[in-house]
């Protein structure tokens, strides 16, 4: 049985659920080291600086599911993007269309704001996450790799 889906965007009030998904999805990524993200950090970034949105997937009245994004801007088209950070739904949750409803809510949000594009990042032993992309029409880039420099980093190499 097909349980309906609602999407609803996060609010100050969300920020400790938030924060549980962002744990989840950590766990889910053998990365929950790696969170250290606040609350108040959360709060600040998201709704007084608004530099990242969420959308949450509601059903039977509970979040199933939620994911987090921001817009970015691509030179080569001349156009803003939607990038996606995380998308997670609860691990008992999956298979219910839960990540498709949250991926084509952002595809939609994308249009309304004229993005050229979408992106996002996926662990490669993510098989089922991989092959759910792909069947939406979603390409790999297998030509780029991706870099990153950490506070730590920065804050080192600013000093240069």
């Amino acid at each position: 049985m097909d349980v309906k889906v609602m999407i609803r965007k996060a609010e100050r009030q969300d920020v400790p659920l938030l924060l549980e998904f962002i744990r989840d999805i950590a766990r889910f990524g053998r990365m929950e080291d790696e969170v250290i993200a606040s609350p108040e950090v959360l709060e600040r970034e998201m709704f007084d600086e608004h530099r990242a949105e969420a959308v949450f997937a509601v059903a039977d009245g509970r979040e199933v599911g939620f994911a987090l994004y921001f817009y970015n801007f691509s030179t080569f088209i001349g156009h803003s993007g939607l990038y996606l950070e995380d998308l997670f739904v609860w691990p008992e949750e999956r298979g219910k269309s839960y990540g498709k409803a949250l991926l084509l809510h952002l595809v939609k949000t994308a249009r309304e704001h004229h993005c050229g594009r979408m992106e996002w990042m996926s662990l490669d032993w993510n098989k089922t996450a991989n092959d759910f992309y792909r069947s939406l029409g979603a390409v790999p880039i297998d030509d780029c790799t991706v870099y990153r420099l950490d506070a730590t980093t920065l804050e080192r190499l600013s000093t240069i």
